[in-house]
């Protein structure tokens, strides 16, 4: 097993789901990014999501939009991801995944950049604009340095689109709760319990379910049937607007959620 998987048939043996927290990298500046991240594995994160800005999100939605646009005004570079990967996981056990659009996997070169992330002690991908069929270059990389690759699931995805996301995930499937850009909501589709089932109907062993989760009783809802809760955009306001502190303690409330209802799956 990967060590995010391990990660998670080990909160699966404690009778509990993962929590998975999301954060750019660079905001509001490198070293505080870094220190950021540190702070969700030290109050209850057990994956960090890590996302180097882009110029042209398609998933993000206004606050996640607002963070990387103020890092890459600040001058961030590639190679920070690299810098702030290694720092992370120099400080923290806690498997720390990549969420990259394409493009710049692809202007780095795909070989380079799976290397350069195994060499900084990264754990994987998560990439949200390419799907497994036109990915065989990102396949066999990281089928060459043991990276995980996550690929994502929608309610609208057909029977034969999730047959070959589960074939082509490890780590775990990124199930989208619903439609749309990332952001809070009051409610979560009940599409994502639909979806999640159908992905065990595939052959799923891990799904996390990401978008619109932002409450610890958001979190035990999914993992009444889910393996884990993706949250992001409650966790860049609380750093956004109270800084480390404001992270730590939204974190901590937020990690409550994962042991209030052990997950239905098990492996």
């Amino acid at each position: 097993m990967s060590r995010v998987e391990e990660v998670i048939a080990a909160a699966h043996a404690a009778g509990r789901s993962v929590f998975v927290g999301y954060l750019p990298v660079g905001f509001p500046d490198l070293e505080t990014s870094i220190q950021a991240a540190i702070t969700l594995a030290e109050n209850g994160v057990d994956i960090i999501e890590l996302g180097p800005p882009y110029s042209d999100p398609v998933m993000d939605g206004a606050v996640i939009q607002e963070a990387t646009t103020a890092a890459l005004a600040n001058g961030f570079k590639m190679k920070d991801l690299f810098t702030a990967v290694r720092a992370i996981t120099e400080a923290t056990d806690v498997p720390v995944l990549v969420m990259t659009y394409w493009n710049p996997v692809f202007q780095y070169g795909v070989d380079r950049y799976a290397d350069d992330l195994l060499a900084a002690g990264g754990a994987g991908l998560i990439t949200p604009d390419i799907t497994p069929d036109v990915a065989g270059e990102w396949i066999a990389a990281s089928e060459r340095t043991g990276l995980d690759r996550v690929f994502l699931a929608a309610p609208t995805s057909s029977d034969e689109r999730l047959d070959l996301v589960v074939k082509s995930s490890t780590g775990f499937v990124y199930t989208v709760s619903t439609m749309g850009i990332t952001g809070e909501r009051a409610e979560l589709d009940r599409a994502a319990r639909t979806l999640v089932a159908r992905l065990r109907e595939h052959g799923a062993t891990r799904a996390c379910v990401g978008i619109g989760i932002s409450t610890a009783e958001q979190i035990a809802g999914v993992s009444e049937y889910a393996d884990g809760a993706i949250v992001g955009t409650a966790l860049v306001r609380a750093l956004r607007d109270g800084g480390i502190p404001a992270l730590a303690e939204v974190t901590r409330t937020l990690a409550v959620g994962t042991s209030s209802s052990r997950p239905v799956h098990e492996n």
